[in-house]
């Protein structure tokens, strides 16, 4: 793949990486509840899922989901009932004191599940297949060698779990942990709201 190329792949991926969206509210919601750990498990499997989604839309599968309604829409609806899921999860959740040893993130670590949260919401957005469609097609044509296949799927993967490891980090860091946890109840009900939001409209459209 030509160096030009591929620089306009990874300055798409970060444009499309930074973009605020039920990723980063799922990002930032595992970050203050289970920590670190939990933040940087939902960055990897999130870019893992992105990935995924990139190597299927490659091989030609993607395809076959665009152009099946239904599979479309079970794979859409089932991402709906996810976000729903979590978002009303986090507008029951509790305040939480503030208490940054390692005993209350290990308590945290308990009720959040980074590794599940990241891939499923990557995964349960067919909307990914289109995108990579259009995106691919700029780059690469169905005869490509799988090298080239490979270095496409891999750039997306990793620009988006960096990109989220950057914000858990980020927000892991003591004073800034300290004054969001300080209002975790707070950001979790407007994170539960946005992603019950999404979910309407997934239903609605």
């Amino acid at each position: 793949m030509e160096l030009h190329l591929w620089l306009s792949l990874v300055t798409i991926c970060i444009l499309g990486a930074l973009s605020p969206g039920p990723s980063l509210a799922l990002v930032i919601r595992n970050t203050l509840n289970g920590g670190s750990q939990q933040g940087y498990a939902t960055a990897l499997s999130h870019g893992f899922g992105v990935a995924l989604y990139a190597a299927i839309t490659a091989t030609g599968i993607g395809i076959i989901i665009v152009k099946s309604p239904t599979l479309y829409s079970v794979i859409q609806y089932a991402g709906a009932a996810f976000l729903l899921y979590l978002g009303v999860k986090a507008l029951m959740s509790k305040k939480q004191s503030v208490d940054l040893n390692s005993n209350s993130q290990h308590r945290a670590n308990i009720t959040v599940n980074g590794w599940r949260d990241g891939f499923l919401i990557a995964f349960l957005n067919p909307k990914l297949a289109i995108f990579f469609l259009a995106l691919f097609s700029q780059f690469v044509d169905e005869n490509a060698a799988w090298q080239q296949k490979a270095i496409m799927t891999s750039t997306v993967g990793f620009i988006d779990a960096l990109w989220y490891i950057i914000v858990a980090y980020a927000l892991s860091r003591g004073p800034v942990l300290e004054k969001l946890k300080n209002n975790s109840h707070i950001i979790d009900k407007i994170t539960g709201c946005f992603l019950i939001l999404l979910a309407a409209r997934v239903v609605i459209n």
